[in-house]
């Protein structure tokens, strides 16, 4: 599995403001709405109640919020750049500003755990994220996350 088969471009953004976790969130069920045709309440709700579960801010800046849903037929991802850091309860209490989120079918088992692994692995790069950090163009970073992945798996 790479990123290429789990994210699409035009699941790739840039916000320039993002108040909440709960706002992100929205935005992201909205970008879910848009590309995969996802109800994107269900989304939210989804997303929302994995995070009651512990925080998906894994450090660094990044969060990792994923889901299981009924809805989805195969594991889809999002990537969203905040221009402006977020504070996301990550477990080195610094803000967020990238963040890939994952959505799941609820019996995906290993293939959501490959697809978290794959994520997890792409942003542990200082230098896949420095690069992420100084680009604004969604082309580009789609680009850089999908050249991470392949060249990982080389």
């Amino acid at each position: 599995m790479q990123v290429a088969d789990i994210l699409k471009p035009s699941a790739v953004k840039v916000i320039n403001s993002c108040t909440s976790k709960k706002r992100l969130f929205h935005d992201l069920g909205a970008l879910a709405e848009s590309c995969y045709d996802l109800p994107a309440n269900d989304v939210i709700e989804a997303l929302i109640e994995r995070e009651g579960l512990g925080p998906t801010g894994v450090g660094h800046g990044i969060a990792l919020p994923h889901a299981r849903m009924p809805q989805v037929s195969n594991v889809l991802g999002f990537f969203l750049r905040l221009e402006k850091p977020l504070s996301f309860e990550a477990v080195d209490r610094q803000p967020v500003d990238l963040v890939f989120c994952l959505l799941a079918p609820e019996d995906a088992g290993v293939e959501h755990l490959k697809a978290l692994a794959l994520v997890s692995r792409t942003m542990r790069s200082d230098d896949v994220c420095t690069k992420l950090r100084a680009n604004n163009d969604p082309a580009s970073l789609f680009a850089l996350l999908t050249e991470a992945s392949a060249s990982q798996a080389a």
